[in-house]
């Protein structure tokens, strides 16, 4: 195994070089923490994540939850790490103080949980569903709700899910069939399944509570009909003991990978008293759920990253102990061989890891700034659109590019890497289910094609394309990025080119042949995002460069540049052919039917 996840010098690099979190804390909400202060926290990240998690990361694959007698047994590691959780605050670190929270800059916290990714990434998920579901209740459940279930929510003593796919409605929840029949008792009785739900049981907490949607009985069709309600497994009975509460577990599904957390299937209401209490509104159901969704979709971005990380740190140690063949002009047999690392193909490999996950980390962490503020009134409207316009981007880029991430570390370990003697084979694996959970790829693709660009009159589009601007006049003032600043305008221009006439064919042609090439709409506007970050993260470090520094913080900050460079002439440049399919009026996709996939 190898003895490396992450980097603490990229953590403290962007927040305190690129991002300057420690800035936050001239609003009063922040003002109680400072630079210190967030040392403090990642430190404890990094301790956790390295003596609580990061040694059951193959323990917990290799022997993951199972099933017996309607219950689910989990790892025994996540009882101390889920009380660690729990007494540490992690869990509402952000939250007013008022909630037991201790008003954490979000950015910080999504820095902690990127260490907790990369260390187990499967460990994490337990409080990170719990903390989710707790935000519902937070936004919109009675101060009765609150005052049941945040508490020990928080704590870490009961799991939070979210219940919304069905045995036949996968992403189409419109079609959901689950049933929440009212009652003159103040609950309503739930009828129904649910599968794919992370978390959805174990033998390590007292309880499980639910935040699932259900169409209301003899409601409206589709989406008006659904409804959010707090579904525990176990009740609070009128002398405040916990009572089943007709939420069964039938089985959990056999995974490629993400073994260490269990994803149940469910079954309400069998003896027909299984009760939900409504969340919010009648028929707001999944409006509310899709906060928690687009919270959640932000955390499958970030623990992809993670992955990456993981693997990328491991492929790198391999890469520099590893001896093998000689470079292309020794031909001398008798000549020594040579590190891995010396090939410059095992650089290429390096390179894409590297620039993909810190390129996506920083994306990662503009959006939780952009967060932050609205947390602090500043320029709430514009933040809001910025993160909605950005979310597809940070959910999908490093879940897709995240799967050719881990296998390039895969590939460097050659015959090892497909074997589990090495963790990144086990980080492939994780990784692969990032691009389908909590909405697929072709879900953001249609997303921000369908919806983002043209929000608002397209003011989320222009927002946006101000932000990259506003890093392309500091970067031109540094001459040693001319050509990366000229390669962004460049693409700046295709952007707003492609996008152009893309929503003026919209009206001309049908919503399937608009929607088509949706997912490479996605990846050109992905790359272009990245390319932003990465010029951010070049030019702070040729800043930097130009003041007196180690030779490690030398070596660092070129590391960047070069990562850098690698993106903008290995990565970037793929929008080119991504632009010339989006404008062809060819729709082979639509055009094609059913029988031609026949033999």
């Amino acid at each position: 195994m190898a003895d490396r996840f992450a980097s603490r010098r990229n953590i403290d690099f962007l927040m305190n070089e690129v991002f300057e979190v420690a800035s936050l804390n001239r609003f009063p909400y922040f003002a109680d923490h400072d630079e210190e202060t967030f040392k403090m926290v990642l430190d404890t990240a990094q301790k956790i994540s390295e003596e609580m998690m990061f040694p059951f990361f193959k323990d917990m694959d290799v022997n993951p939850p199972y099933w017996e007698n309607g219950k689910v047994h989990v790892h025994k590691a996540i009882v101390p790490y889920l009380k660690e959780m729990g007494e540490g605050g992690w869990i509402q670190a952000e939250k007013p103080y008022a909630v037991g929270g201790q008003q954490l800059p979000l950015t910080i916290k999504v820095l902690a949980s990127f260490l907790f990714g990369a260390a187990n990434y499967s460990m994490q998920v337990y409080p990170m569903l719990t903390g989710g579901a707790a935000n519902l209740i937070y936004q919109f459940g009675s101060q009765e709700m609150k005052d049941t279930y945040l508490e020990k929510m928080y704590s870490g003593k009961w799991q939070g899910t979210m219940a919304l796919t069905e045995p036949d409605v996968g992403s189409s929840l419109g079609d959901l069939t689950t049933i929440a029949e009212p009652t003159d008792q103040g609950y309503y009785l739930i009828k129904g399944q649910k599968i794919f739900i992370s978390a959805g049981n174990s033998d390590v907490v007292d309880n499980v509570v639910h935040l699932m949607i259900a169409r209301l009985k003899d409601g409206p069709a589709g989406v008006p009909g659904i409804s959010l309600f707090v579904v525990p497994e176990y009740r609070i009975n009128a002398k405040g003991d916990l009572e089943y509460n007709d939420v069964q577990c039938g089985g959990i599904e056999h995974k490629l990978g993400y073994r260490g957390s269990p994803i149940c299937q469910l079954t309400m209401g069998e003896a027909k008293d299984c009760r939900g209490w409504l969340v919010g509104q009648e028929g707001k159901g999944l409006a509310q759920m899709f906060k928690m969704m687009n919270e959640e979709r932000i955390n499958v971005g970030i623990g992809a990253i993670s992955k990456i990380s993981g693997a990328y740190y491991a492929a790198l140690e391999y890469a520099q102990q590893r001896k093998q063949g000689r470079k292309p002009d020794q031909k001398d047999p008798a000549t020594p061989m040579v590190e891995l690392i010396e090939h410059a193909d095992i650089k290429r490999m390096l390179l894409l890891q590297k620039s993909v996950m810190e390129g996506a980390l920083a994306l990662g962490i503009q959006l939780s700034v952009y967060q932050d503020l609205i947390t602090v009134g500043e320029n709430v409207e514009e933040n809001e659109m910025l993160v909605d316009f950005l979310i597809p981007i940070l959910k999908t880029y490093p879940s897709e590019m995240g799967i050719l991430a881990t296998s390039a570390a895969i590939q460097i370990h050659g015959g090892y890497g497909f074997c589990g003697d090495f963790p990144v084979e086990q980080y492939y694996r994780d990784i692969r289910i990032d691009p389908i959970h909590e909405g697929t790829t072709g879900i953001q693709g249609q997303d921000i094609l369908g919806r983002k660009v043209s929000m608002k009159q397209g003011k989320a589009f222009e927002l946006y394309i101000q932000e990259i601007e506003k890093t392309m006049i500091e970067a031109k003032t540094f001459a040693e990025l001319e050509k990366q600043v000229s390669s962004l305008e460049s693409a700046i221009g295709l952007m707003k080119d492609v996008t152009a006439e893309l929503l003026a064919k919209k009206s001309k042609i049908s919503n399937e042949a608009f929607l088509a090439d949706a997912v490479l709409y996605l990846e050109f506007m992905s790359q272009i995002a990245i390319a932003w970050q990465w010029l951010k993260l070049m030019t702070v470090s040729i800043k930097s460069l130009k003041e007196p520094a180690t030779d490690r913080d030398q070596a660092f900050y070129q590391g960047k540049i070069f990562a850098g460079r690698y993106f903008f002439d290995y990565e970037l440049i793929k929008i080119h052919s991504l632009a010339i399919r989006l404008l062809s009026d060819d729709k082979v996709t639509v055009e094609i039917t059913r029988e031609y996939f026949e033999d």
